[in-house]
Order: C-alpha cells, then sequence, then structure tokens
C-alpha cells in the first residue's frame, strides 16, 4: 500500500497534482490538505474510478496530523504561486513550510517529502532544519521537486530537433530559480543541430520559463498546470524506486555531504544533481559528468545565487526563534 499527501491540495498545483496521482494505479490511498476546499476536492476525485480511496481534511481537529498519518509519500505545493508584482515568496511561503514540515517530523517521519513550494532553494533547507530540530532528518528522504526544469528543457530541445520530447532527457542541474537552472544541452540525448545558433536564447527559455507562463496568463496565475505534471512524475518515479523498481535517475535538488560535493564538484550544502533513486529514497548522487566551459560557467555563477538562498533560512529561523523567545518573556 502507497498512500501519497498532498499538501496545499486545493491550489492551482495542488489539485491536478492531485487528479494525476489519483489516476496512478501506484497510489492506493490519497490524503489531501489545505486551509480550504479539500473535503470538496476529495469528494469530487473521490468519483474517479481508480482503485485508491481519497479523503481530505482541513486544519480544524488535528487535520494536518490525520492527513499524515502513514504517509509514504508527501508533496508540498502549498503557499502563494508566483504572480506579477511578487517578487520575494520567501517571505510569505517560509512560515507555511515550516509549520507543515513540523508536522511531518511530528507525524511521519520516515515518509519521502517532495518540495514544489517555492522558492525551492530555499523551502528544502527549511524542511531540513526542522527535521534536524525534531531529530529525523534523513537526507536521502527529502527531495526539492526541479522536474519542471527538465520538462521544460526536454520541451524546448524536441521542438527545436523535431524530436518526441518523451525522447529527450536533458540534465538540468543547479537550483530552481533564473540563473541556478542550469540546463546541460551538451548532454542532451538529442543533440542541437551545428546549426543553431542561439543557445544563449534557449538557455534564458529555461531559466525563465515561469516568467514566459504568468506573462501569458497576464495575472491570472503561474505554471500550475505544467507544475503538477512534473511533481506528479517525480512522485510516481520515487514510488516505483520505493517498490523496487531499478535505474531510475532524475535531477532533484538534495542536500550535499562532503563525499557528495566532492562527486557534484561544487561547494553548497544544497545542488540539484541528477540522482539514482532507491529503495529509501537517494541511492546515489551521481557526478555531473563531462561539462563545456560554458555550462562550467553557468554553474559558478549559480553557486553564489545558492549560497544566499540557503543562508537565508538560517536567519528565517533564528528571528522566528528569538520572536517566539521575546512573546513567552513578553
Amino acid at each position: 500500500m502507497v498512500k501519497a499527501v498532498v499538501l496545499g491540495a486545493a491550489g492551482g498545483i495542488g489539485q491536478p497534482l492531485a487528479l494525476l496521482l489519483k489516476a496512478s494505479p501506484l497510489i492506493s490511498a490519497l490524503s489531501l490538505f489545505d486551509i480550504v476546499n479539500t473535503p470538496g476536492v476529495a469528494a469530487d476525485l473521490s468519483h474517479i474510478a481508480t482503485p485508491s480511496k481519497v479523503e481530505g481534511y482541513l486544519p480544524p481537529d488535528d487535520g494536518l496530523a490525520k492527513a499524515l498519518a502513514g504517509a509514504n509519500v508527501v508533496v508540498i505545493p502549498a503557499g502563494v504561486p508566483r504572480k506579477p508584482g511578487v517578487n520575494d515568496l520567501f517571505k510569505i511561503n517560509a512560515g507555511i513550510v515550516r509549520d507543515l514540515a513540523t508536522g511531518i517530523a511530528k507525524t511521519c517521519p520516515k515518509a519521502f517529502v517532495l518540495v514544489i513550494s517555492n522558492p525551492v532553494n530555499s523551502t528544502v533547507p527549511i524542511v531540513a532544519e526542522v527535521l534536524k530540530k525534531h531529530d529525523v532528518f534523513d537526507p536521502k528522504r527529502l527531495f526539492g521537486v526541479t522536474t519542471l526544469d527538465v520538462v521544460r528543457a526536454s520541451t524546448f530541445v524536441g521542438e527545436i530537433t523535431n524530436t518526441d520530447p518523451t525522447k529527450v532527457i536533458v540534465p538540468v542541474v543547479g537550483g530552481h530559480s533564473g540563473v541556478t537552472i542550469v540546463p546541460l544541452l551538451s548532454q542532451s540525448s538529442a543533440p542541437l543541430p551545428s546549426s543553431f545558433t542561439d543557445t544563449d536564447a534557449l538557455i534564458n527559455r529555461i531559466q525563465f520559463g515561469g516568467d514566459e507562463v504568468v506573462k501569458a496568463k497576464d495575472g491570472a496565475g503561474s505554471a500550475t498546470l505544467s507544475m503538477a505534471y512534473a511533481g506528479a512524475e517525480f512522485a510516481l518515479k520515487v514510488v516505483r524506486a520505493a517498490k523496487g523498481e531499478t535505474g531510475i535517475i532524475a535531477p532533484t535538488y538534495v542536500f550535499l555531504d562532503d563525499k557528495a560535493k566532492k562527486i557534484v564538484g561544487v561547494d553548497t550544502d544544497y545542488f540539484s544533481a541528477r540522482v539514482e533513486l532507491g529503495s529509501d529514497g537517494v541511492k546515489e548522487i551521481l557526478p555531473l559528468g563531462s561539462v563545456t566551459e560554458k555550462e562550467q560557467g553557468l554553474i559558478a555563477a549559480a553557486i553564489p545565487e545558492l549560497k544566499t538562498s540557503i543562508e537565508k533560512v538560517t536567519c528565517f529561523l533564528n528571528c522566528t526563534r528569538n520572536l517566539m523567545a521575546e512573546t513567552r518573556s513578553a
């Protein structure tokens, strides 16, 4: 039996993500949590003729704990999405992710945790620090979902090379925002033609594909549907690996210990690297492989941005603790 939980299930990503998980025969039970509307979303999904049982929970009456009880996989798309005029999602989403991570630490510390909530470069370290606080952090079981960057790269390269995008594999490493997104086009399974001269434009489109969608939706939303697709794709890869399937490799934003830093060749605590998935989550973090001088430059440019995103977490958690201490002493 595999129980999947979606935290933020009533939102623009959460609903289609829940639909895709409900449609999968790999999922036996699907639990939905959000601050509004989850009973209705659950009722709607429960009419779909697939075996998984669906339940929806709201915050009252320990709804979060009930949703998480017995979870094998927890996917977190909760929080405010990108929109015009909102540049710092960290200020809004950091507290949401921290509180959800606390629930995971208390209720299902052995679950695989897949973080979609932006900014992923910071929200994954937040979850890690909360799990550490509760002495349940297992770096093999915590993932930042960067699959949308891979999906975009495969799609765009497929268009250029006239190749079925489902057959195109383009490793995308680094992080999950702007210049931290590093597509390794030189390793694409569908090589770009020698006549192609717009590599810089292609890289930029992969890095800032989210902006393209936000602009096209004209203030009415962000990349919710494609993110839901990518989130479900990665979640199901984690489930397949947990059930014993071998050879599943995917880029994902993970914690790097000293050994992993040497393997990947970067000096940052978190990085989206190619990872082989296994029954316990991360089976092996793989090296970047052969990269071009240009790609090495992109990686070098990503590192300071990643470190800044990670350092913001320490400040946020320290400020939160200090505020709580002041409140208790007042």
